[in-house]
């Protein structure tokens, strides 16, 4: 009775924990502004389950594909797990499911036992990665620090919940097999799990029975805080991509990549069909500034990619203009717009839920211009990207923000303006001369 109150004690803490850190970021993400991102639904939802569940676009790099696939997987089957784990500890039984659904449930765990030990290598394989042969992309400056530890944590985390976890089947099963587990219905010879039938015996098959039991307890409690940990853990970490990834994917850019979006501003002006409601609605005040240079002026989808991104470098790595030694590394501009809106929501919540200016922007405190203008907007980034983050939107709406407010431009741009603005072309000619070199 004292371990149910306790269980539910817990579980209560950390979802109420959970929920509260979620709605912050709720309320951060819509920081941004509002734009319209629901039509095409089937094609948005077919998007998802290629894109976040199907783990399409990580299979451009087939060997981190499979290491990923492992752990993913092994997240995803286990829930299944977890939920007989939470009705144990509510209702004070053991293995709950296991008389009511027999075969079905040896199956499952068993399946589960084997998706653990491939998570376990696909965590060896990652950690070794990272920290023994330092693949160049997950090795860059921007990395250093929290986001490094980060990593590392959660891959730690991994391997201890997987030993959790056989430390529980595993004396579960000599339990088991001896006639003595603490739930009347297990009490038939073996449970026959894929591996803990094998591992238990042979790590705890000495043990006495008081030893066995605190093992079991030990593994138990110990997988269920280690998942309160996590879930709790998820949003100050990376990792938030697990629950942010498939909204992400299906309020993907429908559209074609590398189209220029429009300002409210100028096309209510010169759009005759243009829907002023809209504009009022989004922009009640008409105070969108000409492009972006703080996190408030972008719109709430790049705010979701911030928070969405994985930081696994794979825009980095495809992006020319860091291959080539430039400063410009997309998965940077996503982490300081993340850390930029994280510091703007702590300022809302110091502040009794107001924003009080502090003298920081997102450009220039957070991302130089160097940065932004290095940019040759050719969407590799984009493409890359294992969940559709768009790091090339909020990099061309900074170039607006310079060019349209601040005047500030590369002088080699200055004669192409000129052009535009006077020819309706970059070059320095008349419109109607244009087509001259077809005639012939």
């Amino acid at each position: 009775m004292i371990s149910c109150i306790i269980f539910c004690l817990l579980l209560i803490s950390a979802s109420t924990y959970f929920f509260i850190n979620a709605k912050k970021i709720k309320r951060n993400i819509l920081l941004g502004r509002k734009i319209k991102l629901n039509d095409n639904k089937n094609k948005r939802f077919k998007t998802m389950l290629l894109v976040a569940f199907g783990q399409q676009k990580m299979f451009a790099k087939p060997i981190p594909a499979i290491l990923h696939f492992f752990l993913y997987s092994a997240f995803i089957i286990t829930q299944i797990e977890l939920l007989e784990i939470i009705t144990d500890g509510i209702t004070g039984h053991h293995r709950i499911f296991r008389e009511a659904l027999g075969g079905i449930y040896t199956f499952a765990v068993s399946f589960i036992e084997i998706l653990s030990v491939l998570a376990f290598i696909g965590t060896i394989a990652f950690l070794a990665r990272r920290n023994l042969l330092k693949i160049p992309r997950l090795t860059m400056n921007e990395l250093n620090g929290w986001p490094k530890l980060d990593a590392n944590l959660i891959l730690i985390a991994e391997i201890v919940l997987i030993c959790f976890i056989f430390m529980m089947n595993g004396a579960d099963e000599v339990l088991y097999s001896r006639g003595l587990s603490h739930a009347t219905n297990l009490n038939e010879g073996s449970l026959g799990f894929s591996i803990s039938r094998h591992l238990g015996p042979m790590l705890y098959g000495n043990f006495p029975e008081g030893g066995l039991h605190v093992i079991e307890r030990i593994g138990w409690w110990g997988h269920i805080i280690m998942v309160f940990g996590f879930l709790n853990y998820l949003p100050f970490s990376k990792h938030l991509h697990i629950v942010l990834g498939f909204p992400n994917t299906y309020y993907s850019n429908l559209k074609q990549k590398g189209e220029f979006t429009t300002l409210d501003s100028v096309t209510d002006v010169v759009a005759p069909n243009f829907d002023p409601a809209y504009v009022a609605k989004t922009n009640p005040n008409n105070a969108q500034r000409f492009g972006v240079k703080d996190v408030q002026d972008l719109t709430w989808k790049n705010l979701l990619d911030a928070y969405s991104c994985t930081e696994c470098g794979r825009c980095t790595s495809a992006c020319p203009q860091n291959i080539t030694g430039k400063k410009l590394s997309p998965r940077k501009i996503m982490m300081d717009t993340r850390d930029r809106l994280t510091e703007v929501g702590n300022n809302i919540d110091a502040n009794n839920g107001t924003f009080v200016e502090d003298g920081k922007s997102l450009l220039g405190d957070y991302i130089t211009t160097e940065e932004i203008w290095a940019c040759n907007t050719c969407n590799a980034c984009v493409e890359a990207c294992p969940i559709n983050i768009n790091p090339l939107e909020i990099i061309v709406e900074m170039r607006r923000y310079l060019v349209m407010e601040e005047s500030q431009n590369p002088s080699e741009l200055t004669n192409m303006f000129s052009n535009l603005e006077n020819n309706g072309a970059p070059w320095q000619f008349s419109p109607a001369d244009r087509a001259n070199w077809a005639k012939e």
